[in-house]
This record gives C-alpha cells, sequence and structure tokens, in this order.
C-alpha cells in the first residue's frame, strides 16, 4: 500500500512479511533522494527466558531453553550443556561430544532445508510462498520437504523426537541410540546427500543482486572441522577468543525503537565497536578449507570462492552446508559403535561457565553464575538474530541507496527479499513483520 501525503511525502506499507520468525517492523526513511534511517523494530514483547532461569537447578536450562526456538533447540540444549558443564568443571568424553554433533547436524539439515525451500526460494523463483510455488515447481518443493524429513528423523533418533529434543541432559544424553538405531538412517541420508548436492546446484542458479558488505565475519573454529557444536571464536579482523571471553568483545545496547538488544564487536580493526555478521557466511568464510571434500567440491560446482560477501548468495552457502551436514552425520554413523556410558554426573558447584554454538543463524552464546547448590544466580543469552541486527540494518541502507530509482512496489519486494536473507528469528515462533519506505 503507497500512501501520499500533501507535502510530497511517501509512505510504502507491507502489512505482512511473511516467511521469517517472530513479530517486528522495518522502517526505511529517505528524505530528499537520500536514505536517512534504518530500524528493525523489534516489538514483540521480551519472554524473559533468563530471568526465567534464576534460582532453577543446575540441571534444568538445557530443557528450559530448548522451549526459546522450535526450529534450532538443540542449539539451545547444547550451549546450555556447554555452559553448565564449564561452570562445573565437567568435559564429556569423545563418544558424548560426537553425538551432540550428529545431534546438531539433524537440526542444520532440518533448519537450512526449511529456510531455502520454503522461506526464501519463493523469492528468487517469482512466488509469494511455497504454496503457490508447488504448483509450478513441485519437484522442487518435495526435494525440500524430503530434506527436512531426513533431518527430522536424525533429530529424532537421536534426541527422541524433532521439536524440543527430550533426549538431552547436562553431562550428555539420558540413553545412547544403537549402532543398528543409527544404521537404519545410513539410506535415508544418503539420500538426503544427494539432495543436498542438487540443491546446491538448483540453488545456484538463482539471480543474485549486487551486494558487497564488508563488515567483520565471526564465527566458531573448532580444533578440526567444519564448526557446528565446539570451538574457539575467530574473526576475519583478526581476533581469536575462546567463550569465557565473548562478553570481553561483545557488546550489547538498548535501541528506543526495539525490544531486542543490539550486539557489537569490540577490538574490529581500530578497536572501535562495530556492527558484525555471524551465521552461513561468516562460518563458511571464515572455515571453507575445513569442509568436507565433498561439501568442497559443491561449493567450487556452486561458483562459491574461499569466502562469500554477498547477502544474497547465503543460500548458496546454506546449501553447502547442507552437503556437509549429510556427509558429516554419515561418517559419524559410520564409525559409532553404541558403546560407552550415555552420561558422566556433574556434580554442582559454585562458578561461571560459558558456551557457544553455531546455530543454523549463527553463534549463540550461554553464560550461567552458579551458588554452590548449583542454584542459579544469573543468566545470559545472546542469540543469532540479535548479533546480527545492527548489520541487517546497514546492508539495507546500502541495498535501498542504490534503488531508490526503483518503483515502491518493486524497491519493497527487493528489501523483503534483503531481509529474508539473513534468516531472521525474531521470537522463533510467529511471522509477523510491518516493512515501511517513507519517502520525503
Amino acid at each position: 500500500m503507497t500512501k501520499q501525503t500533501g507535502s510530497g511525502e511517501r509512505t510504502l506499507h507491507v502489512g505482512m512479511l511473511a516467511r521469517v520468525e517472530g513479530e517486528a517492523a522495518m522502517r526505511v526513511l529517505v528524505e530528499s533522494g537520500q536514505v536517512t534511517s534504518v530500524e528493525l523494530r523489534i516489538f514483540e514483547p521480551p519472554r524473559f527466558f533468563e530471568a526465567l532461569l534464576r534460582g532453577r537447578a543446575w540441571t534444568e536450562p538445557p530443557d528450559i531453553t530448548a522451549r526459546i526456538c522450535g526450529i534450532c533447540p538443540v542449539a539451545y540444549q547444547m550451549s546450555a550443556c556447554q555452559a553448565i558443564e564449564d561452570a562445573c568443571g565437567v568435559a564429556v568424553p569423545e563418544h558424548i561430544q560426537r553425538l551432540r554433533r550428529l545431534l546438531y547436524c539433524g537440526e542444520w539439515i532440518e533448519s537450512h532445508s526449511l529456510h531455502i525451500f520454503l522461506l526464501h526460494a519463493p523469492d528468487f523463483l517469482g512466488y509469494p510462498s511455497a504454496i503457490e510455488m508447488a504448483r509450478d515447481h513441485r519437484a522442487t518443493v518435495e526435494l525440500g520437504l524430503r530434506l527436512k524429513k531426513a533431518g527430522n528423523a536424525l533429530m529424532t533418533a537421536v534426541g527422541g523426537r524433532a521439536v524440543h529434543p527430550v533426549n538431552v541432559r547436562v553431562g550428555g544424553f539420558y540413553r545412547l541410540p544403537s549402532r543398528a538405531d543409527l544404521a537404519a538412517l545410513v539410506p535415508t541420508l544418503t539420500q538426503a546427500r544427494d539432495d543436498a548436492l542438487a540443491t546446491a546446484a538448483l540453488v545456484a542458479g538463482f539471480d543474485f543482486p549486487d551486494l558487497e558488505h564488508d563488515c567483520p565475519y565471526l564465527a566458531l573454529r573448532p580444533a578440526a572441522g567444519y564448526p557446528l557444536e565446539a570451538g574457539g571464536l575467530v574473526s576475519s579482523t583478526g581476533l581469536a577468543f575462546p567463550a569465557a571471553a565473548f562478553e570481553r568483545h561483545i557488546t550489547e545496547e538498548h535501541v528506543p525503537w526495539s525490544n531486542a538488544l543490539h550486539a557489537y564487536l569490540n577490538g574490529a580493526g581500530d578497536g572501535a565497536a562495530e556492527p558484525y555478521l555471524t551465521g552461513p557466511l561468516a562460518r563458511y568464510s571464515l572455515n571453507s578449507a575445513r569442509l568436507s571434500p565433498l561439501a568442497r567440491e559443491a561449493a567450487g560446482a556452486a561458483g562459491l570462492g574461499a569466502q562469500c560477501r554477498n547477502p544474497f548468495r547465503s543460500i548458496v552457502v546454506r546449501a553447502v552446508e547442507l552437503v556437509y551436514a549429510c556427509d558429516e552425520a554419515l561418517r559419524i554413523i559410520a564409525d559409532w559403535d553404541g558403546t560407552g556410558v550415555p552420561a558422566v554426573e556433574v556434580p554442582p558447584r559454585a562458578g561461571t561457565g560459558h558456551g557457544v554454538t553455531e546455530a543454523p543463524r549463527g553463534i549463540l552464546y550461554h553464560r550461567y553464575d552458579l551458588a554452590a547448590d548449583g542454584s542459579i544466580q544469573a543468566a545470559r543469552i545472546v542469540p543469532p538474530t540479535s548479533q546480527n541486527q545492527p548489520s541487517i540494518e546497514r546492508d539495507l541502507r546500502a541495498f535501498v541507496s542504490e534503488r531508490l530509482d526503483l518503483p515502491d512496489g518493486e524497491l519493497t519486494r527487493q528489501c523483503e527479499q534483503a531481509i529474508r536473507n539473513y534468516d531472521p528469528c525474531i521470537s522463533c515462533a510467529t511471522h509477523f513483520l510491518d516493512l515501511r519506505v517513507e519517502r520525503r
């Protein structure tokens, strides 16, 4: 809808931006041919999970924080487990670490396939939703649903169920899957790997608008392999620090137009705090050499170099990560013998623990302060989307500035697509976003 006032001010209003999670508004103000303001207004009421955790037992965060998100609950569970185990001075054995990585692979598969096929591909193929897209591209939608089903099956086998897994606990799992349990998934995951390769080839053929950003990237880097469930943090500006130093390098501040905090990276470049980006583009650009050979081959075939700085091509990076997650899951299953304890004891003690993992959308940080009896005195959770908000606003400012000659309808459509590049998970629940472009 376009509104025009007597003063010549034009307001372009989109009442609902579907295919994102959460309630928010995006306001773009254009005055005298210049973009003067871009605001991602997250007005969804806070849910106060950090306050809810105070006074709870040290064993409870994995189950409580999983409810923050129905799409990436494993990320919350894994970061919570790491932070509690760190506070209690416990390291889990290698077979539990591998099983956690396998569960995380399942989450990446289901989340990336959901985003690629149901949330983002309709933008590139010219449809308002996957339902309309399915009329002309039924095989493409079925490919995405088949991939998501494979991810759900893996999460169910390891986590007990696909949404808010019930088999995860501090110290490990309640039960270990048998070798036969996981072997039964091999045909499904082998097909999923083939489907992921087809996905990478498909999305590589999309038409990508020109947009290159130069913000710092931040991602995990483990001792070996591509980052999922463990590692220290590295940036494209040369920073390297452990999870325990997260709050020394990341600062958050409140802005009047959003209920979510804005995060900034300290020590980047000249030492000033500035917006940064986490997620697929950062992971890939900082760790592409750590992909499996098959995933590296898929990246090359899709036209990706060692780095990627076009946010519109994030859909290609997600497809490459799909290949990697399927490949990695099959590798872990091939080596799984089903032996070992399902969990180690994590006795409570006073202390502070930090945990950070790579959710599908980027870095997810947890910190817990425990009393001697294990009760939680304080908690802090920094999700990927709050970290990415300032960069989303900055990228949209640059994107709109170069396209002010477009008609309002087309500019709005492209702005919506630009927002969806980041797969923002605003509340991890609903799907309402109010987009305004004002011209004065």
